[in-house]
């Protein structure tokens, strides 16, 4: 099922001059006054015991609106886990959790969560070939109503560019492996910005400053602060070894370690709680630093003292005022009315439009974007050039007739083939889609439908360009309806090869590993397509199981029909014809004397064409059919 996020407010026109993003406001009248959780559990089970195993033990903590949260620990202490667990997605595979999340007191559902929250990746999954002002452009599309209206969707865009300090580079490319685009601290504030465009009142950060330099990050977290100062916002943010000055930047801290809590509570009290356990942060030393090597057992030499050490800081905090307070805080916060006749449903945006947003947003990308289609068109080229030169003007005679087969096998497989350029295009369109999806934007059937329609009018034009070099200089049948009828096929061989990469790289997302089984499949269409062993002679195995779903097949079919069924060819000075047909006598062979030996009949095109829809149609289905079923 297809979901949305949805509004919870508009942006009034502004002047950027005067009051930079001063009205990143909300329509609506809900007021999230807090977010508090209790006894957060996470337990899976142990790869080398089988036994149950802890990742997050008993986790409290409450921010509050305005404030940011900082999640921080040691790797492997659980920062990851509890974000994802705190913004209702998946905590981790195979997963047990215990959790209690309130909103002002009350317990939640992810259907408040998807009205009023949004979550930023760790990863910048964006359009690299998309400008700034672009990237917030489809992320209103995609996520606000129709009742938002076009000059509200562009005040808010303006309101955003201003707030995060993006009016010089609203026109610069985010940037691509090839495009040189915005830096990375820039980059990291338009996917903030992108995840701000539905004006929610909790904003997740999956470490939003990985990659990023100290001054960077610092810039990156100042317009996160400003906005969440300015508007009320709540934020959570994992964050590993921030510098002074960033930690700085944030109101509380929740320190975990091994999936315990070590401290929560507001970052000005940090020294001071670490002191009275005995634990001074020595004068010019990093507090964040600091703490995080306190509760860090991972590389120490005295294993036993460290773990003393860190279960001595974990009870004292769980037998503290402090976290007693925190708990109280939580309880106090309860509403004297239910959140959720609290909460407005301002629409979603028009999922039967969303598909035209996604084809209008890859269509861009795709004549931006070399990478996308303008390599693999520069490589169809030269493999055209080198197929019309190798088998270049082949004469009507008996002896070229193999050749003919040859080019024919050749022209139809390895076109198949090279679809394999489209897998790191298709990776990175896959990236996007799931965060989008994470985000409740849309589902994968829109996915597969915009991605299914702006290929083919490219796939097309590759089968016109290599047809245009290819089969002229080859010299297949020399009139216009045996070319457009061999573009025909060659566009088909072409849709059904990159519905094959779709489906391969949905159930293997990793280029190589994808790379590999795109490969072995084209050179097994290849071996039993009826051109290396004829179908009568195939292996049953091969034949029943194989060779009546192979696509590559049917292009060969039909490129063979297309080429002997109207052609005849001499059969040399000495007239000796090695097919026997009805025109042996005219010292000529009739194209289809050579098509019977491959047992093709040529009134069966149109069954050949039906056969390939099929095919296309169930790799379709079946990328989408993956896509469904994984939710990340």
């Amino acid at each position: 099922m297809t979901t949305t996020n949805n509004s919870m407010g508009s942006l009034e026109p502004i002047d950027i001059e005067k009051d930079a993003g001063s009205d990143y406001a909300h329509l609506t009248n809900t007021t999230i006054r807090s977010f508090g959780w209790r006894n957060i559990t996470v337990t899976v089970k142990d790869r080398q015991t089988k036994m149950p195993k802890n990742i997050l033990c008993d986790v409290d903590g409450i921010v509050k609106a305005g404030e940011i949260l900082a999640l921080m620990g040691p790797s492997g202490s659980g920062k990851t886990t509890l974000l994802n667990v705190l913004a209702h997605r998946e905590a981790t595979p195979n997963a047990t959790v215990k959790q209690s999340l309130y909103l002002n007191g009350t317990k939640t559902s992810l259907r408040d969560f998807r009205k009023i929250s949004s979550y930023v990746e760790q990863e910048d999954a964006l359009v690299g070939s998309l400008t700034v002002r672009e990237t917030l452009y489809f992320a209103a599309q995609l996520s606000l109503p129709s009742s938002v209206t076009k000059s509200e969707r562009i005040a808010r865009i303006n309101s955003l560019i201003a707030a995060f300090g993006l009016q010089n580079q609203s026109e610069t490319l985010i940037g691509t492996p090839i495009r040189k685009g915005v830096s990375g601290g820039q980059k990291r504030r338009v996917s903030v910005a992108s995840q701000l465009i539905t004006s929610p009142n909790i904003l997740f950060l999956d470490e939003p400053t990985s990659g990023l330099d100290s001054a960077a990050s610092f810039e990156v977290m100042s317009f996160v602060r400003n906005i969440a100062k300015k508007h009320k916002l709540l934020v959570i943010a994992s964050i590993h070894q921030p510098s002074t000055a960033t930690f700085e930047l944030f109101d509380k801290l929740l320190l975990l370690s091994h999936g315990k809590v070590a401290y929560s509570g507001p970052i000005a009290d940090v020294k001071e709680y670490f002191g009275g356990l005995g634990f001074q942060v020595p004068l010019y030393t990093n507090p964040a630093e600091y703490i995080i090597q306190l509760v860090n057992t991972d590389f120490s030499r005295d294993q036993e003292k460290a773990t003393g050490q860190l279960e001595h800081i974990q009870s004292s905090w769980a037998n503290s005022d402090n976290a007693a307070r925190n708990i109280q805080e939580i309880e106090m916060e309860a509403s004297d009315t239910l959140l959720d006749a609290k909460l407005e449903d301002h629409g979603s945006a028009n999922s039967f439009l969303i598909p035209f947003t996604l084809i209008h947003r890859s269509f861009i990308k795709s004549y931006r974007d070399v990478v996308a289609y303008g390599i693999r068109i520069a490589m169809y080229m030269g493999l055209a050039i080198m197929m019309g030169t190798v088998w270049l003007r082949l004469d009507t005679e008996q002896k070229n007739i193999q050749a003919f087969t040859n080019a024919i096998f050749f022209g139809g497989a390895f076109m198949s083939f090279m679809a394999v350029a489209y897998i790191p295009a298709f990776l990175e369109d896959r990236q996007i889609f799931i965060k989008e999806r994470l985000n409740g934007l849309y589902g994968p059937t829109a996915f597969i439908i915009s991605n299914f329609i702006i290929g083919l009018p490219y796939l097309f034009i590759i089968a016109v360009l290599f047809s245009i070099i290819a089969y002229w200089l080859s010299n297949f049948r020399p009139d216009a309806e045996g070319f457009w009828i061999w573009v025909m096929w060659l566009f088909l061989d072409l849709v059904a090869a990159e519905s094959l990469v779709v489906l391969l790289s949905n159930l293997v997302p990793i280029f190589v590993i994808a790379l590999a089984a795109t490969a072995f499949a084209n050179g097994l269409w290849m071996s039993v397509g009826g051109f290396m062993v004829q179908p009568e002679t195939l292996n049953v195995f091969w034949r029943y199981v194989f060779h009546y779903m192979d696509y590559q097949g049917y292009v060969f079919r039909g490129m063979m029909v297309n080429e002997f069924g109207k052609r005849t060819y001499s059969c040399g000075t000495d007239c000796h014809c090695m097919y026997p047909s009805e025109l042996e006598a005219q010292c000529r062979i009739d194209g289809k004397a050579i098509l019977a030996t491959y047992g093709f009949n040529t009134g069966d095109i149109s069954k050949y064409v039906g056969y390939m829809l099929l095919i296309t149609l169930g790799y379709r289905l079946l990328g989408w059919l993956v896509m469904f079923l994984r939710k990340h």
